[in-house]
């Protein structure tokens, strides 16, 4: 159990981040706003992916031979990943990164 000097010191400094206008949030709650589905394992070879680098980026061409929905997305390397893209069985999608540091890593479901 704390001794009531350490007590009353974590109320001081609780009152004066308040007073102060600090606004203290618990690490999870910051990220759970802002975070972007987290890319899973790498998507089955049903998800055909071609891959074509540019002067400035690369672009990603997805198609679902699936036979079902799939959500995947694509995972950049040195740089942000695609959103979750959700393919409908035998639909097409491209993702195109605008760059110089990133390069195509792989293809993941999410």
């Amino acid at each position: 159990m704390a001794s009531p000097f350490l007590r009353k010191a974590a109320a001081a400094a609780s009152g004066a981040a308040v007073a102060g206008g600090l606004l203290i949030v618990p690490a999870g709650a910051a990220q759970a706003a802002t975070a972007q589905p987290t890319a899973g394992g790498t998507a089955p070879a049903c998800i055909g992916r071609y891959v074509e680098g540019q002067v400035d980026g690369f672009f990603v061409s997805l198609s679902n031979g699936c036979g079902r929905t799939m959500r995947v997305q694509v995972v950049v390397n040195s740089a942000p990943d695609s959103p979750c893209y959700t393919l409908s069985a035998g639909s097409h999608r491209t993702y195109t990164y605008e760059g110089i540091l990133g390069t195509y890593d792989r293809t993941a479901v999410c």
